[in-house]
């Protein structure tokens, strides 16, 4: 993919507590070889490796706080970039999965209506088949980006199940360190997300990160809203385990309950532990595959949209 030029200040930014924010990108091209590390100028010790900017990780002391995650970004520009869902989890628990999950409830469920005045269009239309309508005068217009580390499986996987057109979609290969892609150096996500937000007009995007550890989680300069999807195949004790992810995310979600006694997961275990670690914050039992669930997630998500972009929903 092309470079893309940005002009936004990913160092220092307020969140709605007040606080500043830093994040520690070096954008300067030929600052140092491909595969050295070298101390920044903040102490920090910078790499780069497979065509991402240098960067440095941030250090992670504890599993993490829900009530003291990092807010929404409260003068987000959603005209530049409409609102940004972020999706991560380990590998194989199910985010590709979420995501032809959110793209087909969206489109076969809000597109019962027989005909209406279509402000996007601007004309009558038969909203049968007609894909995003979320009601009869208001288009929610979906785009997504998926990561992977070294191929571009997820988003070809999408383009084949029909999730949305193929020009919606894009496909990013990250590399061996995909939570940098989505924290430390979001500009490889940041360039296709605001090229799909300003070609088809999107109110909402989602971003899959490739599958990681327990420790990645998305920046508030990437995702408005993060879900973190984990499954029952890695034993019930993966929630008590915490991390970024599991423990900040805006909703948690439990994903392949129906194989949960074959592996010898106990459900009340993990709903236990993962409401401790999360300080009661929200989480979602569901068999994306089989739908079970996804009608919650999708409440939420469109929930949150609502808030951020005060546009309503039904």
């Amino acid at each position: 993919m092309a470079s893309h030029d940005h002009d936004h200040d990913h160092h220092h930014h307020h969140h709605d507590e007040g606080e500043d924010h830093h994040h520690h990108h070096y954008h300067e091209a030929g600052t140092v070889a491909a595969s050295s590390s070298f101390v920044g100028q903040d102490g920090r010790v910078y790499h780069s490796h497979d065509g991402l900017a240098p960067h440095s990780h941030e250090p992670i002391y504890s599993p993490g706080f829900f009530s003291k995650r990092a807010p929404p970004i409260v003068d987000r520009d959603f005209k530049e970039r409409a609102f940004t869902i972020g999706i991560g989890g380990p590998v194989g628990t199910g985010k590709t999965a979420l995501m032809l999950a959110l793209c087909q409830f969206l489109r076969d469920k809000y597109s019962l209506a027989a005909l209406a005045y279509c402000t996007y269009n601007r004309k009558l239309v038969n909203f049968k088949g007609c894909l995003f309508c979320l009601f009869c005068l208001h288009f929610i217009i979906l785009d997504l980006v998926t990561n992977d580390i070294f191929t571009k499986e997820d988003g070809e996987f999408l383009v084949k199940n029909g999730a949305l057109p193929e020009e919606r979609i894009r496909a990013v290969e990250t590399g061996g360190c995909p939570h940098a892609a989505i924290r430390e150096d979001i500009s490889i996500n940041l360039g296709p997300l605001e090229e799909l937000s300003n070609l088809y007009k999107a109110d909402i995007l989602l971003c899959e990160s490739g599958g990681d550890n327990l420790a990645a989680n998305f920046s508030r300069e990437l995702a408005d809203y993060i879900i973190y999807i984990i499954d029952v195949s890695g034993g019930d004790k993966i929630p008590r385990k915490g991390g970024p992810g599991i423990t900040q995310a805006d909703l948690l979600v439990i994903n392949k309950t129906d194989i949960a006694q074959a592996v010898g997961a106990d459900l009340g275990i993990m709903e236990r532990d993962a409401l401790r670690m999360r300080d009661g914050g929200p989480l979602v039992f569901a068999q994306v595959k089989h739908g079970i669930g996804v009608k919650e997630i999708v409440d939420h998500i469109l929930q949150a949209w609502e808030a951020a972009t005060g546009n309503p929903h039904r």
